[in-house]
């Protein structure tokens, strides 16, 4: 494990860098022949106007842009289906602006076989840093259940396992660290999304000292800054955000809202851009994962990760404005 000094010093080189890949969002042709191939729905370019803000890893160093993708409920269609289609040109948008992050779980659905087909078919295995985790209630139950998911997304090993809002903690963790020790998964996490886990999750981090943590943090859920942030920035553990947009919800409270007068200051044009940005702009926060199966919507989260961070004053205003 690093000390916390070499963690902080990777984390103000990554956040002075801000420096992954070139942000540029191509589209395709559709064509009959390219059913397989992203669809092109964003025609042209989709103009960024830098490159991903990108965080290291503190357990290794390892740099991953900070804008993800999370699966839940935009990735649970049916094979095939429109909504399928739609989500090549998401992944398509994806991958050439930059991201690699991608979270998911057999717990959702079939997110596992759609992200597998979808990275099988766009040829992008090799690009994503993947993510899923393990959600069930014995060793046996464990190990079929890992199987299942590297079948599902086809492939022979992700980098990150992590414990489903800390299910069956005795039993999973272990078998994460087994699978981390033969090569199945480069990095384990512990996970959960509610401010009551918070406290636990945090007395988790100091006894087991996983390298990821995910967890919820929002402008108007920011109780995270406050319990889990501090203790991986001490003990050097990577952060995921989820909720970001706390369920959609605060696009709801937002839709007659003008932006705040300092918005353009720091480049962002849209509600999604601020909340994303808010998350990330905490140092402790590695990746945030929203999830979106339209590809306008992935390249304005995309934004969201290009520019300077919010100050605390601008962090500060945001929570006032959603609390």
């Amino acid at each position: 494990m690093n000390t916390r000094r070499q963690f902080l010093s990777r984390a103000a080189l990554a956040s002075a860098a801000l420096a992954a890949l070139p942000l540029a969002a191509c589209a395709q042709e559709r064509t009959e022949a390219s059913r397989n191939k992203p669809t092109g729905a964003i025609a042209g370019r989709v103009p960024m106007g830098g490159a991903l803000i990108a965080r290291a890893i503190p357990s290794t160093g390892e740099m991953i842009p900070a804008i993800g993708v999370g699966t839940s409920g935009s990735y649970e269609v049916s094979i095939g289906s429109s909504e399928f289609v739609a989500l090549k040109d998401v992944l398509d948008v994806f991958f050439k602006g930059g991201g690699t992050f991608i979270d998911t779980s057999p717990n959702y659905s079939n997110a596992e076989d759609v992200v597998g087909a979808l990275l099988a078919g766009g040829g992008w295995r090799g690009k994503a840093f993947l993510a899923t985790k393990l959600a069930a209630d014995s060793r046996a139950a464990l190990e079929t259940q890992w199987a299942d998911s590297l079948r599902r997304l086809r492939t022979d090993k992700v980098e990150l396992l992590q414990v489903h809002n800390l299910r069956n903690l005795a039993e999973a963790l272990p078998y994460a660290r087994e699978l981390k020790a033969a090569g199945k998964t480069k990095y384990i996490g512990l996970t959960h999304y509610q401010d009551r886990a918070h406290a636990e999750l945090a007395d988790l981090m100091r006894k087991e000292k996983p390298d990821f943590v995910q967890i919820n943090y929002s402008v108007s859920a920011p109780a995270a800054a406050k319990t889990v942030f501090p203790v991986a920035r001490e003990l050097g553990i990577a952060v995921i955000v989820n909720r970001a947009f706390d369920d959609g919800k605060l696009f709801a409270r937002s839709k007659d809202m003008p932006l705040p007068g300092w918005a353009a200051e720091v480049g962002a044009t849209s509600w999604a851009q601020l909340f994303l940005r808010f998350a990330i702009s905490d140092p402790a926060v590695t990746v945030v994962i929203p999830a979106t199966g339209k590809p306008d919507r992935q390249a304005d989260n995309l934004k969201g990760g290009v520019g300077p961070l919010l100050a605390a004053s601008q962090q500060s205003e945001l929570i006032a404005m959603f609390r």
